[in-house]
């Protein structure tokens, strides 16, 4: 078996477990609760596994461990597991910002299933309970947000606690924690500039959702992980810069392609519905060249329209074409390779492992050309 397919059934293992151990506590508060424990289980199933991923292949990189995940036979199994339960406690992370951004964003689907806060508000519909759904149901979600941030936070420690070098664990904790900031501050201004674009001048408005990328997805999805998988390992500074100079151009380009997801993706596919940035009114790197490539009257209709959350089939094909026809979608493409090129550069005289380098470029392709 691969060791990346090893790994992702190691550190879903090792959410199960997790999860399974705070059972008991949860329901022997309450057994409504159960419903909160499923919800979790549901959002914690499955997914790329990409920050986990990235984790793991950090960690190799600077040649922590061997490429071998069979019974956690590495040479020294205590730290391959640690490294497992933190990078799980990525993926519990990751879910938590889903839950959030989906309720910031009002959106009905994730992954194909009702998103968690339109799961709770049918909980309370077909009850029948007295009171607001959707806000029964916005309520209920942000506390499962909260609680699997929580959550986070004690499998990272549960990780960190069995690693053999402290200095190490003080350095993962001290990347989680850094991440966690840039990630939170990111999203506020990814709502900022949906909500204050028009107050700024135009010449702002490219470099600004640039800057949204970068601390919003760039750095959480792939340069912080890689550099907690590194830290994790003991990794030198130069090999932890040298995987923040992959990470950071891989993880644009990762955001790019999700933007070009997010307006053109197939449903079938992605698990949201076609169009679903439009409807959002997603300020996006795409939405800004289009924006300075549209003649006039269609810029003001693109402005006018995007960020309706009514907005029909038809409206939301003629903003594709529009926005296909501008030439932007060419471009992005563009910036997406030259991205790839810089990370693929990075690694080339990188002080890393040579294994963990090829399964890094594998990933490179995997995480910038993937349809969902």
């Amino acid at each position: 078996m691969p060791v990346s397919t090893r790994l992702v059934d190691l550190v879903q293992f090792r959410i199960d477990e997790f999860l399974a151990e705070r059972t008991p506590e949860i329901t022997a508060i309450a057994p409504e609760l159960s419903t909160v424990l499923d919800f979790a289980a549901g959002l914690l199933s499955g997914g790329k596994r990409f920050r986990a991923l990235f984790c793991y292949w950090g960690w190799q990189a600077v040649g922590a461990g061997r490429d071998d995940l069979e019974l956690l036979d590495a040479p020294s199994p205590r730290d391959l597991a640690a490294v497992v339960t933190a990078s799980s406690a990525l993926e519990v992370f990751h879910a938590a910002a889903l839950v959030h951004d989906d309720i910031m964003d009002s959106s009905d689907t994730r992954r194909g299933l009702p998103a968690a806060h339109r799961r709770f508000e049918a909980v309370h519909r077909d009850a029948g309970w007295s009171g607001n759904a959707a806000s029964f149901g916005t309520s209920s979600a942000l506390l499962l947000g909260d609680l699997l941030l929580g959550w986070s936070d004690e499998l990272l420690d549960a990780g960190l606690a069995t690693l053999g070098n402290r200095d190490a664990a003080r350095a993962s904790r001290a990347e989680f924690n850094r991440m966690r900031t840039e990630v939170t501050v990111g999203q506020y201004l990814d709502i900022l500039e949906e909500n204050s674009w028009s107050s700024r001048p135009e010449a702002e408005l490219l470099p600004r959702a640039h800057r949204v990328i970068v601390y919003k997805s760039a750095k959480y999805s792939v340069e912080e992980p890689l550099a907690i998988g590194a830290c994790l390992g003991n990794g030198s500074l130069a090999q932890v810069a040298a995987l923040r100079d992959f990470g950071l151009p891989l993880g644009i380009a990762y955001q790019l392609r999700d933007d070009l997801l997010g307006v053109f993706g197939d449903p079938q596919v992605t698990g949201k519905p076609a169009g679903d940035d439009l409807r959002e009114g997603k300020r996006t790197v795409l939405i800004g060249l289009a924006r300075t490539k549209l003649p006039a009257t269609a810029m003001h209709l693109l402005d006018e329209l995007l960020g309706d959350k009514d907005l029909d089939g038809q409206q939301i094909t003629m903003l594709q074409t529009a926005i296909r026809d501008s030439g932007a979608v060419a471009q992005v493409e563009r910036v997406i390779d030259l991205n790839v090129e810089k990370a693929r550069a990075a690694l080339a005289t990188a002080p890393l492992a040579a294994s963990a380098r090829e399964q890094l470029l594998q990933l490179t392709d995997t995480v910038t050309k993937r349809v969902a």
